[in-house]
């Protein structure tokens, strides 16, 4: 039996737009162990949430898989129907969405949000069940059970995140996605909230798929990584040797442009140009505009693009092996 709680194959998702198809996902393929923690990055636009919501099957309505595969347990949950997968969503995979301060009906409150999950995968649970699983549950992250009878204006904004986890654990999921899980908190709460989950993971055993923009986020939290950039993955591999020895030239200039409160001073470096559009096809390498030293080959886009592996479980696409 596998020990992968997340397969994805050869993911592809475009939207739907008046000016022509957006391929925001193109080819992605990566896998996620059984309690282990993995990282998606990259600049906003790079496709990060679109895999994230590819992965719940909750794409807006002009967005659509395209083809691939998304094996949770081994289940492919592409071809499901929308009542096949409410019985999947939440119960085998959840997600802390991405602004909590927006993922509240303001009108409802707290408890009776939870709890309508909670009554979609455990209809025999009695009123009393679901009201001490919510209390356990408000207490593993570090909130009393009274906010469960609150509403969510009630609330400061570490309250509603930390909520947020609370719903996203409320139906012992195998994985949960994370998506950017700190933004809008001041840095104190966004350190309370991380050092949250890594302790939630380690007491239920959890894997868990952070994404984010922020890579600093990303070294403190997986294990595993991959780097985005215009819908594809352009390198992945263990965190700790992406960070000390980048393949990618897209990868260098993030980790370059991100500042460090250890070490000698260093002036940040920015990066040039914008992603490219990804209105249609891109021939070669999308990186090639803002590559600071692209081989012939990248410049004529003429290069073949793909993952190769270049070190033990360590990936970078091959357009980049030409570069400087």
């Amino acid at each position: 039996m596998s020990n992968n709680v997340l397969d994805v194959k050869n993911l592809y998702m475009n939207y739907e737009t008046i000016d022509g198809l957006v391929s925001a996902v193109q080819d992605v393929s990566f896998k996620i162990k059984k309690g282990q923690s993995f990282g998606l990055v990259g600049e906003s636009g790079c496709g990060k949430t679109s895999v994230a919501m590819s992965l719940m099957k909750l794409q807006s309505d002009n967005g659509f898989i395209d083809s691939g595969e998304i094996l949770i347990d081994g289940k492919d949950v592409v071809p499901l129907s929308e009542k096949e997968l409410r019985k999947v969503r939440w119960k085998d995979i959840s997600i802390v969405f991405q602004g909590a301060m927006n993922a509240w009906n303001p009108v409802i409150k707290v408890g009776e949000q939870i709890r309508e999950a909670l009554r979609e995968h455990y209809p025999d649970n009695s009123k009393e069940q679901n009201y001490d699983k919510m209390s356990s549950l408000f207490n593993l992250v570090g909130l009393e059970s009274s906010v469960l009878e609150r509403y969510p204006h009630e609330l400061s904004g570490g309250m509603k995140q930390r909520a947020v986890i609370a719903l996203a654990l409320s139906c012992d999921p195998k994985l949960i996605i994370a998506d950017e899980p700190t933004t809008a908190l001041d840095v104190v709460i966004q350190d309370q909230i991380l050092n949250e989950l890594k302790s939630i993971q380690d007491k239920l055993g959890l894997s868990i798929l952070y994404i984010s923009h922020d890579i600093s986020v990303i070294a403190e939290m997986t294990e595993n990584m991959a780097v985005m950039y215009a819908g594809r993955i352009i390198e992945m591999g263990p965190t700790k040797e992406i960070f000390k020895k980048p393949l990618h030239s897209y990868t260098r200039l993030l980790l370059e442009s991100t500042p460090s409160v250890v070490g000698k001073k260093k002036k940040l470096d920015s990066m040039d140009g914008e992603p490219p559009s990804l209105m249609g096809e891109i021939d070669g390498c999308s990186f090639s505009p803002r590559c600071p030293k692209p081989s012939n080959k990248c410049k004529s886009r003429s290069i073949e693009m793909g993952l190769i592996e270049k070190n033990r479980g360590h990936w970078v696409d091959q357009c980049c092996v030409h570069c400087g």
